[in-house]
């Protein structure tokens, strides 16, 4: 069961009921540090105790744990998941993300309620994001800075937006609104989904549609830059191989910010090596952060940014948190947000 509040209004509601406070959150995670969300988690749960790193670790050690009634998680450790499940203290686990994809729900009983962040302000920080990328590759940005850094007065070729084509695969609302903002900025720009999308919003009347297997190739044969914008399922794992890229114009930019596991890592370094690719922007990884020996820092051809493409303020977070667990005590069914099957 995966839920989510149903409005915005709704996981903004300050305070909680008497009752609606956990006695303790665990924050879960393998790969960050999860202290950043404590201030406000204090201030929405200030009845409550908050345990993260060494200390969560030595209470499940020593079985001193059956007060954690919530889980607060980003890559959690599957071991230390299912303890907390197991012992049945455990009434919510909530992603600190849009999407579950990075819990290992065989670690839960199918009866724990497992909810993500539905944050109408993340769309701001993706477009903005994607609409830097796209210019900075579009617009030689970073010819520019190796010139400056010189001193070096060159001027790059300058090509009009209108003759750049920007395909967008995954058509939600994070797509959707970078496809608004780049067709604002005179970009050619064209989206791709699994199934067809009806009564698209105003601002994407220019926006070509694309959808399914048979209409995959003539999306990718348009795409002088391929923005990665997919959910994570096992359909969409491995998206971006090498087939895909050799289906690209001769050249063209990858920008990925939907997950790591979206891209066949050894794939995109074969197809820049055949100049399939020319460039690669990535914001995600398949391990967090990025060795520092991998091959991605060494091609000046890719650019590497730490997963910051967008973040939910952690005030927000908190505030869904607590509704969601209000829900829960007061025993109501949890609102649906999506298939655990589908991770979406």
């Amino acid at each position: 069961m995966t839920c989510m509040p149903s409005t915005d209004a709704q996981a903004a509601a300050p305070g909680n009921a008497p009752g609606d406070t956990p006695r303790s959150i665990a924050f879960l995670s393998k790969s960050i540090a999860m202290d950043f969300l404590l201030p406000a988690y204090q201030a929405q749960f200030p009845g409550s105790r908050l345990l993260l790193g060494a200390e969560l670790q030595a209470l499940l050690d020593a079985g001193q744990h059956s007060d954690i009634e919530v889980a607060v998680c980003w890559h959690p450790p599957a071991a230390q998941l299912a303890q907390l499940t197991r012992d049945a203290g455990l009434q919510l686990v909530q992603s600190i993300a849009a999407g579950i994809d990075h819990i290992d729900t065989q670690a839960l009983h199918a009866s724990t309620p497992v909810c993500r962040i539905v944050d109408s302000t993340m769309g701001y920080g993706m477009t903005a994001f994607v609409s830097w990328a796209v210019i900075h590759r579009q617009r030689h940005m970073d010819r520019y800075v190796a010139h400056a850094a010189q001193r070096q007065w060159c001027e790059e070729p300058i090509v009009a937006p209108s003759q750049h084509r920007v395909g967008i695969a995954g058509l939600g609302t994070l797509g959707q609104g970078c496809a608004k903002a780049l067709l604002a900025m005179g970009y050619q720009v064209r989206g791709w989904s699994r199934s067809a999308k009806q009564g698209l919003p105003a601002g994407l009347e220019g926006l070509q549609t694309f959808h399914g297997q048979a209409q995959k190739a003539e999306f990718l044969s348009g795409c002088d830059t391929l923005v990665c914008l997919l959910p994570l399922t096992d359909e969409t794992q491995g998206f971006l191989d090498l087939a895909l890229m050799r289906q690209l114009p001769r050249g063209a930019h990858l920008v990925n910010v939907g997950r790591g596991a979206h891209l066949v890592e050894a794939d995109l370094l074969t197809a820049l090596a055949e100049g399939r690719i020319g460039a690669a922007t990535l914001d995600t990884f398949n391990a967090e952060p990025l060795p520092a020996n991998h091959p991605f820092w060494q091609d000046p051809r890719i650019l590497v940014t730490p997963h910051i493409a967008t973040r939910t303020d952690p005030r927000v977070i908190a505030r869904q948190t607590a509704h969601n667990f209000s829900r829960i005590r007061a025993g109501q069914a949890a609102e649906v947000a999506v298939d655990l099957g589908r991770g979406y």
